[in-house]
């Protein structure tokens, strides 16, 4: 069984830089001197923030924060795999971290308030329709970015594959097979799993293959400027940077990609059951989510067979 997924989601990000990593340490303070919490509470609160902080573009300010940041952030970690019970406990840190942000006037109101827990609200994100996802696809490019052809490779398997973002950035460069045209994809539980690569994505990778400069020992497909493995965080931070320069609304993440290849798979045609069996659910009833049709298209339907459409 592989722990390569559980490593990828147990890898923290960075500690937040300039007014985010002030306020996270005196936020720290307030909970041991204010609240008495024990250190392994005040632990797990840490990388609960953290992990938000860097789930929030880098150019929010903690007094700009808005509901759907949190929001966007539960979504995501829902689906990276974490239990009810550490989703409660992360939607309990931002929580009381919003509530000091008002106590010391940062935030002029307390923007949790309305957030329900993790048993409550189910979020779909956002689909992207052709135009859209074409945009984000040709945002990466060889005239303004370093790391071009990484990024069109990632966000290429991404939208071809449906992968999480905890599977792009622990996919192993062994895990691809060009011959036969698929991946090797561990899931959530080290579960794995066989997915068809589009001819298109797998050219994307092979694009990008002479620029991975690895540091020795690393054998993750995607690595960082300075050759490390990728964190789950660096994914999310690459699709919302092109998301951005693509002019796209909304929150758009890898999950957005995933969401997107499973609702075009199904309107196309795909059953159920092979759906199921590419995203890697364990129970179909999890795939159904993906079984709306959007407004736009019914709108079309009732235009073009209702005798008042």
């Amino acid at each position: 069984m592989s722990d390569r997924n559980t490593k990828s989601k147990n890898r923290l990000p960075p500690w937040p830089p300039a007014e985010r990593g002030a306020q996270l340490r005196a936020f720290l303070d307030y909970l041991q001197a204010e609240c008495g919490l024990a250190l392994n509470t005040r632990k797990a609160y840490q990388r609960d923030l953290r992990r938000f902080f860097a789930s929030v573009q880098p150019d929010t300010s903690l007094a700009d924060l808005k509901a759907s940041d949190i929001e966007h952030f539960l979504v995501c970690t829902h689906e990276e795999g974490l239990s009810a019970a550490s989703l409660a406990r992360a939607l309990a840190a931002v929580k009381m971290f919003c509530r000091f942000l008002v106590l010391r006037n940062i935030l002029p109101r307390d923007i949790s308030s309305q957030i329900q827990g993790p048993r409550k609200w189910r979020r779909l994100p956002t689909v992207l329709d052709d135009a859209a996802a074409t945009s984000l696809m040709n945002q990466p490019n060889g005239d303004e970015d370093r790391l071009f052809a990484r990024d069109h490779a990632l966000a290429a398997l991404l939208y071809a594959c449906g992968l999480r973002a905890s599977e792009a950035a622990s996919l192993q460069l062994a895990d691809v097979n060009f011959e036969v045209g698929v991946l090797r994809v561990f899931g959530k539980g080290a579960k794995e799993r066989i997915v068809p690569a589009a001819a298109g994505a797998l050219e994307a990778v092979r694009q990008y293959l002479p620029h991975r400069n690895a540091k020795p020992g690393v054998k993750t497909l995607f690595v960082t400027r300075s050759g490390d493995e990728m964190l789950r965080e660096d994914v999310y931070r690459v699709i919302r940077k092109y998301a951005t320069r693509g002019g796209l609304r909304g929150k758009i993440s890898p999950h957005t990609l995933r969401h997107t290849f499973a609702t075009q798979l199904l309107t196309h045609g795909a059953d159920l059951r092979s759906v199921q069996e590419m995203l890697g659910h364990a129970n179909i009833a999890t795939t159904q989510i993906y079984t709306h049709v959007d407004a736009s298209r019914l709108k079309d339907i009732h235009r073009q067979f209702h005798p008042r459409g």
